[in-house]
């Protein structure tokens, strides 16, 4: 039985604006985006904890621990990436409607599927974190060991090796972890949040 024509949308009685109110700030999705390595989950777990410690409601969406649980029965395929970021995209939106900051980590390789998560928000509630690093720093670095088996064909689909990565064309925030460290760079994207009015109090 086809369900679609059964369901309609509940309308809440507390809105989103009530929500943000009760929290005391705007809510939104910084959404980190960059290849795996470059550093995304280490700088959004220190925004994270920076954010906490000022009295902002958070939570990060990681992208590993994403996969351990909600998509645990998704590969790396695109249509399987795309997925993942469709299901994310749509916990993000819950999490914004419900007053809450959204720190979301995902390498996210394709430009088509971030615009999605974008399009589930209204206007200024995405905000587009690209953490750049070069592929020989990525090289080096290789914190889990993955490039080092993707380049020795141990891993199929891996982004930035067999898979392309679509980087962001007009992102809202660059951060280069060649050149920066993550205190700095969490420095830079709270003061973009502070300088275009993300977290100024909200009038009733």
């Amino acid at each position: 039985m086809e369900m679609g024509s059964n369901l309609f949308w509940h309308q809440q009685d507390v809105s989103k604006k009530a929500r943000q109110i009760l929290q005391g700030h705007k809510s939104f999705v910084i959404w980190f985006t960059g290849l795996s390595g470059s550093g995304k989950s280490t700088i959004a777990n220190k925004l994270d904890r920076a954010l906490y410690r000022n009295s902002v409601s958070t939570y990060l969406l990681d992208g590993d621990n994403i996969r351990m649980g909600l998509n645990s029965d998704l590969s790396f395929k695109p249509e399987d990436r795309a997925e993942n970021i469709r299901r994310v995209g749509e916990v993000a939106r819950l999490f914004v409607d419900a007053g809450i900051v959204v720190l979301a980590t995902f390498v996210s390789p394709y430009k088509k599927d971030r615009e999605f998560v974008r399009s589930l928000l209204n206007k200024n509630e995405f905000i587009e974190v690209y953490v750049k690093c070069n592929m020989d720093t990525l090289k080096a670095r290789d914190p889990k060991g993955l490039y080092k088996k993707a380049l020795n064909g141990e891993i199929e689909n891996f982004t930035g090796i067999s898979d392309p990565y679509e980087p962001p064309e007009n992102p809202n925030i660059v951060v280069d972890t060649t050149m920066m460290s993550a205190s700095v760079c969490v420095k830079q994207i709270q003061n973009y949040l502070y300088n275009n009015g993300y977290l100024s109090k909200l009038k009733k």
